[in-house]
């Protein structure tokens, strides 16, 4: 069966509610569908939903090794409430080590470039490990959430693979009334003012009215807050990155 449906399914698809796209994500490819998810308010929605729908949904999570001890508690509240294994996907232990070798374990604060290394080597390069086995994955984007996700679709192609973002259309409000019906679960850092939750050392609260992501890579001016995950670096940081990667890869071999 083949993981890309034609496009005039895609384009069925792009019009169908988060439920019906999950429903059909599920039931089309089974085991070698995953939902990759930071536990934040979006991604908890997709769980919720998505074991509504089915008792074997996989769920993934990146643990960089860096995370605030209330993102684990989370993982144990969600293993508890749905009955799934999250699945804990981690960095490669020898690029960590090369990385900090070279550069210190705080690296990310020095410059944009370097933040982009941390973040390939602790939760990029670890994410495209983990879809290797996979035919789709879901997403808790939403085209709300900044300018950078304005365009996003329920329903993408990426590198051969079917990336699914079922709250794309959806609003905050909506986000919030379904976890208000539901009762589901909430990152305990919400309630410190946090709006954007990611690795302890790099998110932080913000204050009401500032953007979600303003807590987020805080210290750099005029440069996306993403962690490449879902969008590239900006194209000089990129080259930069290239060859930071490489040194560190270099370095692994050695």
């Amino acid at each position: 069966m083949s993981a890309l449906p034609q496009s005039r399914q895609l384009e069925r698809l792009e019009q169908s509610s988060a439920e019906e796209l999950l429903e059909w994500a599920l039931a089309h490819f089974g085991g070698s569908l995953a939902i990759v998810t930071a536990f934040q308010a979006e991604g908890m929605v997709i769980v919720d939903l998505a074991a509504r729908i089915s008792p074997h949904v996989r769920v993934l999570t990146l643990d960089t090794g860096r995370l605030p001890e209330e993102t684990y508690r989370m993982i144990e509240t969600v293993r508890e409430r749905y009955g799934v294994g999250v699945e804990m996907v981690a960095p490669d232990t020898a690029e960590v080590e090369a990385m900090v070798a070279r550069h210190g374990p705080n690296l990310f604060y020095r410059e944009v470039a370097l933040r982009n290394l941390c973040c390939q080597i602790r939760k990029v390069r670890p994410l495209e490990r983990s879809l290797r086995g996979l035919r789709a994955w879901v997403t808790g984007l939403r085209r709300e959430q900044n300018e950078s996700r304005a365009d996003v679709r329920k329903v993408e192609d990426v590198d051969g693979k079917l990336k699914l973002n079922p709250l794309a259309d959806w609003t905050a409000g909506q986000v919030s009334d379904y976890i208000r019906r539901h009762n589901v679960p909430m990152h305990p850092l919400y309630a410190a003012g946090y709006r954007s939750i990611g690795c302890a050392p790099c998110t932080r609260a913000v204050n009401p009215g500032d953007d979600a992501r303003a807590g987020r890579w805080w210290w750099e001016q005029d440069a996306a807050k993403e962690c490449g995950i879902h969008f590239a670096p900006d194209g000089k940081a990129e080259r930069k990155l290239d060859v930071l990667l490489n040194e560190i890869l270099e370095a692994k071999r050695a």
